[in-house]
């Protein structure tokens, strides 16, 4: 497998039919935002149980000769959203009316986005072209894929009495079969609504009003004045200098600056011999990862409550303690922080050279399991990942912005090559993100294989929780047994086992030509040109 190429433009996406929607943008003149919004809303259709408009979303953006920004689409918790509305529990539920107490803020990244593309980036189509493909496939159909229709029945016992869950995604009360044509009319409305209207008319116009009622009616604690306050921010990223060149992700409240540690501290431990796929450096990046998870863990929640300034997490000296923890000979004791996820990573480059990194989740996978009866969004369930207890780091409080797994990236190298690179995973984000970025700086794979070739993940996935080593078993039996023997507790995975992530990756070269990799654990593609 070799890399897809292109020299115009190209896009990564986990769906190809939301890969294609964005090349036919990029093929009509439209930038990089432009094609990323295109991608999104079809993802947000064709995709259903990974993503939707219902959650949230983070973009990094990059244009040549200027510097890197990044749009932060995250909901807050509802302004009536209290830890007295969950009395005698330990823990939000994950599921139903209650869990969907956050603002859904994805559409309005898709309008800032869209605003800063015409302002900065000349761009000219109209949101309502955009949407076109989201629109069609929400209304006409599209075809169920093995992840769909094996997460509908996986999850199907905890989701089926959820309001307006079976109507939405059930046929007759049983999960679409792969290759059945599914459609969402209410849905396609909406996005109708949006590219008339515009995406802050889901926040303070007349789709707000319908998503309000909705919310009402299904028993959410949301309400219009959560919708109207909510605001996406455009700012500055989070970067971090390594021996290669910048890395940039996403700043708090998502755990981007996990994702920045990992290579920071790897960066500084590495030595010769070591790769990405030999067990020395597989046991370093893992080591390099609980040192993270234990920083992130204790620091990163809403910035705006948040005692330490994010930038001294990423402080050279901090850096270098956290490197010199690193145990090289054996495994260190893990406390296995908690967290899960489920998401949507795209890439897209243009022919000016100008690229976007976007990361948009509904958590869960299927959120909430809440469908919205008149607008038909599955609402997000990333609310639950706050804490009840009172004066804690992520503790509920009205407003507050919840703990995100979500961190698109970004990298300039010192060579003049820009990778643009994510993955949907949860606590695996920053994992996969080492393992594909390691493999094509530093351990000599083109960036197909650095996406394909076997993963390991520490901890949690985005499908179960649990405290092991998972290593696909496309791994040597050698590599597996040292790492066993050093303390690791291994456990073994599928050959291309989802629970590691659909990731992908752009490289964009200094003469112009782009290259590309899909994950194969995914149904998604490379569309160049």
């Amino acid at each position: 497998m070799k890399p897809i190429l292109g020299s115009r433009g190209a896009v990564v996406a986990s769906h190809s039919l939301a890969a294609q929607a964005g090349l036919d943008i990029l093929r009509e003149g439209g930038n990089a935002i432009e094609a990323t919004i295109a991608v999104a809303s079809t993802l947000a259709v064709v995709y259903p149980h990974m993503t939707g408009i219902g959650g949230d979303g983070f973009w990094l953006l990059h244009a040549p000769g200027q510097a890197i920004r990044s749009i932060d689409a995250c909901g807050g918790a509802g302004h009536r959203v209290t830890p007295a509305l969950y009395p005698g529990l330990e823990n939000i539920p994950w599921r139903g009316p209650l869990a969907a107490n956050t603002v859904a803020g994805t559409v309005s990244g898709w309008g800032i986005a869209h605003a800063y593309s015409q302002s900065a980036w000349g761009g000219r189509l109209p949101l309502s072209r955009l949407l076109e493909s989201a629109i069609h496939y929400a209304r006409e159909g599209f075809p169920v894929t093995h992840s769909q229709q094996e997460n509908t029945r996986a999850k199907l016992a905890e989701l089926q009495q959820q309001p307006g869950f079976a109507q939405a995604f059930l046929d007759g009360g049983e999960a679409p079969a792969y290759g059945q044509r599914h459609r969402f009319p209410e849905l396609a409305a909406t996005l109708e609504q949006i590219g008339r209207a515009g995406a802050d008319d889901f926040y303070r116009g007349e789709l707000a009003a319908s998503i309000a009622a909705d919310l009402a009616r299904v028993g959410s604690p949301l309400d219009a004045a959560d919708l109207a306050a909510h605001r996406a921010e455009l700012k500055d990223p989070l970067s971090v200098e390594l021996s290669v060149g910048t890395v940039f992700n996403q700043a708090p409240p998502t755990q981007g600056v996990a994702s920045l540690l990992i290579l920071a501290i790897y960066d500084r431990i590495r030595q010769a011999g070591w790769s990405p796929d030999n067990v020395e450096g597989i046991h370093a990046l893992v080591e390099a990862t609980k040192q993270a998870f234990l920083l992130r863990d204790r620091h990163v929640g809403d910035p705006a409550t948040m005692a330490r300034p994010v930038a001294e997490l990423l402080d050279s000296a901090l850096i270098r303690r956290l490197a010199d923890a690193v145990p090289l000979d054996a495994a260190s004791p893990w406390p296995a922080p908690v967290s899960d996820g489920d998401t949507t990573w795209l890439g897209v480059i243009d022919a000016a050279g100008r690229a976007v990194s976007m990361i948009q989740s509904i958590y869960f996978e299927f959120g909430s399991g809440v469908v919205l009866p008149g607008t038909g969004i599955c609402w997000q369930n990333r609310g639950c990942s706050f804490d009840l207890h009172p004066h804690r780091l992520r503790s509920l409080v009205p407003g507050r912005k919840p703990f995100h797994t979500l961190n698109p990236a970004m990298a300039r190298l010192k060579d003049g090559r820009l990778l643009v690179y994510g993955t949907m995973g949860g606590e695996g984000q920053p994992q996969t993100q080492a393992a594909v970025f390691s493999r094509y700086v530093w351990g000599g794979h083109d960036i197909r294989s650095a996406v394909a070739a076997p993963r390991w993940l520490l901890g949690r996935t985005w499908a179960e929780q649990s405290t092991t080593l998972k290593l696909e078993s496309r791994y040597p039996a050698a590599v597996i047994e040292r790492l066993r023997a050093m303390g690791h507790p291994v456990e073994l995975a599928g050959d291309f086992d989802e629970r590691m992530g659909h990731a992908g990756a752009l490289v964009l070269h200094p003469d112009g030509h782009i290259e590309g990799g899909e994950d194969p654990r995914s149904d998604g593609c490379v569309a160049a040109w």
